[in-house]
């Protein structure tokens, strides 16, 4: 049964994260909201949607280390299992003008982490403070030309707003029963077999609230867009880090086992640092370079059960 709440809870929020998207897209579009405000908000948290209703379920009902371990593997398989996905389906290609504003934003999000984690929790000053960045990130991003809009990703909304409600509607209750299935599944297992919960929530949960940003990374590949795909890893790791790290911790105060400082925060950074340096040094990373990424994120989850 654990098993198939898992399976049960990937699929809800798999699909509902979907939804939600399509029917965002399709209420702010019909508001004549413009492309870039979509972009930047409903798409940005839309498909951290997943992410943020795991963390905040987990952490209200005492399983802290899920909460983390969601927010910080999804990071981490974000760059190395999904990018380097990305970089096999087609080469990745520098993104344009913003690459250096976001690259920084995602550096900056992952150390302030450090001295939050030291303390040994996510406090709810702390919370507020990220999500402060993100909301400056925000205001930073919609006077910058050249972000990224909702038409690249390649998303069909709905053709009226009551349609749009109905998504949105679908998609929330599709989440919410997901965010419960997994957890209660991973929870379940983890005590069984004796793994460590930190480890669960940085793998099978991370990987399971990522599926938006695979599906949606890798179906830019597939039309040769790889850019989009980059563009949607790197605005995710923000969403993850200054959003939904902020919410939860402002919601339920999270406490930090010593793992997250010491392994877990020091993966996420070091690969975050490789990935802005190839954005950074090179016009595009290859196919060998994904197939490092592949196996970099292989040797992770293969240490982390220590």
């Amino acid at each position: 049964m654990d098993y198939l709440y898992i399976i049960a809870g990937l699929i809800g929020l798999f699909f509902g994260g979907e939804a939600l998207v399509r029917g965002s897209i399709g209420i702010a579009r019909r508001m004549s909201l413009p492309p870039l405000f979509i972009g930047l908000t409903v798409v940005g948290f839309g498909t951290s949607t997943p992410e943020l209703l795991v963390s905040v379920d987990a952490a209200l009902r005492g399983v802290p280390d899920i909460a983390l371990g969601n927010v910080i593997g999804s990071n981490i398989a974000n760059i190395l299992l999904i990018g380097g996905l990305s970089a096999l389906v087609w080469p990745i290609k520098v993104m344009g003008a913003t690459l250096r504003r976001d690259t920084f934003v995602m550096m900056a999000a992952a150390l302030i982490l450090v001295p939050i984690f030291a303390l040994g929790q996510v406090t709810r000053l702390s919370g507020l403070v990220l999500f402060g960045g993100l909301l400056a990130y925000l205001v930073w991003a919609y006077r910058t030309p050249g972000a990224p809009e909702a038409e690249e990703e390649g998303l069909k909304p709905p053709a009226s707003i009551p349609v749009s409600v109905v998504w949105v509607a679908g998609g929330l209750v599709a989440l919410m029963f997901g965010a419960r299935f997994l957890v209660d599944g991973a929870v379940s297992i983890a005590r069984g077999y004796g793994m460590s919960e930190a480890f669960i929530g940085l793998t099978i949960v991370a990987i399971g609230t990522s599926l938006p940003e695979l599906a949606t990374s890798l179906i830019a590949a597939l039309r040769r867009q790889s850019e989009i795909a980059i563009g949607n890893i790197i605005g995710s790791n923000i969403f993850n880090l200054l959003g939904i790290l902020g919410v939860t911790a402002l919601i339920a105060p999270v406490p930090v086992a010593m793992r997250f400082l010491t392994f877990d925060l020091p993966v996420m950074i070091a690969a975050s640092l490789v990935l802005c340096a190839l954005l950074l040094a090179r016009s595009m990373i290859g196919r060998r370079v994904g197939i490092a990424m592949l196996a970099s994120y292989g040797a992770f989850v293969w240490a982390a059960q220590g």
